[in-house]
């Protein structure tokens, strides 16, 4: 099987009725049948059945289902079929993701919910450090939590059924949005991306209210803060934090086949909508907004995301490795894979904020959908070629694609270096060098929380050391502050080698 949907019926019969889950199965059929005209041979797995899961000797999900028994169906489907993509069909309440511990301390997030595990090979855990390797394609086709009507789930599987890749010219312009304060960080990122960052907003003045013509753009980079269960992204100018976009602004205006790659803290949190004070149904999530409205796949954050105001680092460097790899013609799923193994491998090792990024990004939408159309060498082009070439071949070159990803990620889960926490305190003159960093980012050293932690498989003795302090925000002021009194964490990330400084880093919460 080239492709594998992996769905809970008991679950989603009991969410929609009988009905809907007719719909739900035809719907599936007809992707099905979409696939294999693009030569995908597509099978749909229900891995609550015990008749289905029975070939492949595990036991079915349980209702609810649980990350652990899902991560150990789709372990089991990945090792006897060897799918070039895996799809998991519904949000969170349906197929829940794995609640890893959460590495970066004091920013508030319990634990860090997670589709990762599902991409490597390891066995169930929720230490994050287990799964620095990734080696599968997954994506997650979601619906609405709480919600009673399929609408959403079928529209997303409709628009996977109907897409067609488009040239590269259609993806070339973008819509780049950023809070004020960080556009140095997001101009890096779009001319990284798109050779130009002309088309970038900033917010404030730009927002909330948006036309047509401004989300035209089929990339769009989002560089905002953003807050839990929270259907806006707010900009920042000082102490001021606007509304940037909000999920009823975005309504309506997205065009078809648009791909978006978000950076702000819980920018993909699926959650269910919070109905106003007359019991009226309340604004989706932006990421399902923007699906529901024709967007064709959302990389983002389940939770508090990190980078620098100035430069480019963790989440900025995630998003934009995904739409470049779009932009190259490759699947959302193989552009999030590689961009996942390129940010791990570019390292010697993960401090905590970079192994909660890697954690926290995940793909909605279909991970085999092809936005660009590849454009292959001369050769390739030619009518003989094509002649020559069916889509068996193409499922071959596919395939030879998928072993080297696999290859590459199984290196990295052997080769890179863990994170262990450590009682060990900084050497003097550690301490010496990051005080007046810390005063100069506006924190007081003996308010900040210090965790250290040891790097386990390095071949030196290293230590990673994460100063952190929340910086208040006032009721009114935005974002977190929208919801009352809170704060947003800032931290230091100091790396020691043989007791000296060898590294030092200032991340923001976006």
């Amino acid at each position: 099987m080239d492709k594998l949907i992996v769905l809970h019926r008991a679950a989603l019969r009991a969410k929609y009725g009988a009905q809907a889950l007719t719909k739900i199965d035809t719907a599936l059929k007809a992707l099905v049948k979409a696939d294999a005209k693009r030569g995908i041979d597509t099978r749909v797995i229900a891995a609550d059945l015990a008749a289905t899961m029975k070939p492949f000797g595990v036991a079915p999900l349980p209702t609810p289902a649980t990350a652990r028994a899902l991560k150990t169906v789709i372990d089991a489907l990945a090792k006897a079929r060897n799918p070039h993509y895996l799809v998991l069909i519904g949000g969170p309440d349906l197929l829940p993701m794995v609640a890893l511990k959460n590495p970066a301390p004091d920013d508030d997030d319990a634990d860090v919910p997670s589709d990762l595990p599902y991409a490597c090979e390891a066995a169930y855990s929720t230490d994050p450090n287990r799964f620095l390797g990734p080696t599968r394609v997954v994506g997650r086709l979601p619906d609405l939590p709480g919600a009673k009507d399929p609408a959403l789930l079928l529209s997303l599987i409709a628009a996977a059924t109907s897409h067609k890749p488009l040239p590269r010219d259609s993806y070339l312009e973008s819509f780049g949005l950023s809070a004020e304060v960080w556009q140095d960080s997001t101009r890096m990122s779009l001319t990284n991306t798109f050779g130009s960052a002309e088309q970038l907003r900033l917010s404030p003045p730009s927002g909330p209210k948006w036309k047509k013509a401004d989300l035209a753009p089929r990339m769009h980079f989002i560089n905002c803060h953003g807050a839990d269960h929270d259907p806006t992204y707010y900009g920042q100018r000082g102490r001021s934090y606007p509304e940037a976009m909000t999920s009823t602004t975005v309504k309506g205006l997205v065009t078809p086949g648009t791909v978006v790659a978000a950076e702000c803290c819980y920018g993909a949190q699926v959650f269910a909508p919070t109905p106003d004070a007359k019991g009226n149904p309340g604004p989706w999530p932006i990421s399902l907004r923007y699906l529901g409205d024709g967007a064709i796949a959302f990389v983002g954050s389940t939770t508090v995301a990190y980078g620098p105001s100035a430069g480019n680092g963790s989440a900025d460097l995630v998003c934009q490795y995904f739409l470049q790899r779009v932009l190259a013609g490759a699947s959302t799923g193989r552009a999030l894979l590689e961009a996942r193994q390129k940010f791990a491998g570019e390292r010697t090792h993960l401090d905590p904020v970079d192994l909660k990024t890697l954690a926290q990004f995940y793909l909605l939408g279909d991970p085999s959908v092809q936005p660009v159309t590849f454009q292959g060498h001369a050769l390739a082009r030619t009518k003989a070629f094509k002649q020559a070439f069916s889509a068996v071949q193409d499922r071959g070159v596919r395939g030879l694609r998928r072993e080297r990803l696999q290859r590459e990620g199984q290196n990295l889960a052997r080769s890179l270096p863990r994170l262990q926490p450590t009682d060990e305190a900084p050497a003097a003159a550690v301490v010496k060098a990051v005080t007046p960093m810390l005063r100069e980012s506006g924190l007081k050293p003996k308010d900040c929380r210090l965790v250290s932690y040891r790097i386990v498989g390095a071949p030196d003795h290293r230590t990673v050391h994460v100063y952190t302090a929340l910086r208040q925000v006032g009721k009114g002021e935005g974002a977190e502050g929208a919801k009352g009194d809170a704060a947003l964490p800032l931290s230091l990330v100091a790396t020691e080698q043989d007791g000296r400084l060898l590294h030092v880093r200032r991340m923001h919460a976006r």
